[in-house]
């Protein structure tokens, strides 16, 4: 009698189980390129290495348009940076929040999108589904992103008036966008 016939499971029946979790969880680590979830967030001020030194400067083109965005032209005022994929869950449901408080904070926050897609084809048709209407560019080879270093997608570094980076989300979850906002708000003055 097999050990199936017996109510046994069969040795392979049990590595493929231990497979299949293993597959469940790298599909569900896809926004994090391989570190954490990309769901939860966590905006500690020592997390980072970024936090308390001068953002990095970059220059993109906006897509769609293809205008240049860059820190520098937002000089003076308080930046979100956010690195995000149009293939990343907690990034769609980011981007609406990011529009409500750039709305919000009318003029006095800026939101800069900066895509790690591999292609910028599917760019537009992101913006348009999650309405956002800030800045967004391409980071074609990533090099912006190197700079920066975020540890999974989405990541949010705030920046200063001054260019300095004073915050990073890590992830993104429903109720995150206040917690910019008053951090936003504490740069303001």
């Amino acid at each position: 009698m097999t050990s199936e016939l017996r109510g046994e499971r069969a040795p392979w029946a049990s590595r493929s189980r231990r497979a299949l979790l293993v597959a469940a969880s790298l599909l569900l680590g896809a926004c994090a390129g391989g570190m954490g979830t990309g769901a939860g967030s966590s905006s500690s001020p020592e997390s980072h290495a970024l936090v308390g030194a001068p953002a990095p400067a970059f220059e993109l083109a906006e897509v769609p348009g293809g205008h240049q965005q860059s820190l520098a032209a937002h000089a003076g005022k308080v930046v979100i940076v956010d690195f995000w994929a149009t293939w990343c869950g907690p990034c769609k449901q980011s981007f609406p929040a990011y529009q409500k408080l750039v709305t919000h904070m009318s003029g006095d926050v800026v939101v800069v999108g900066i895509s790690q897609d591999d292609d910028a084809k599917p760019i537009p048709a992101f913006l348009s589904e999650t309405g956002a209407k800030f800045p967004v560019v391409w980071d074609d080879g990533k090099a912006v992103a190197k700079a920066y270093d975020p540890p999974t997608m989405p990541t949010a570094f705030v920046i200063d008036k001054s260019g300095i980076v004073r915050f990073v989300h890590v992830g993104y979850r429903a109720g995150d966008e206040a917690t910019l906002e008053e951090e936003a708000r504490s740069l303001l003055h």
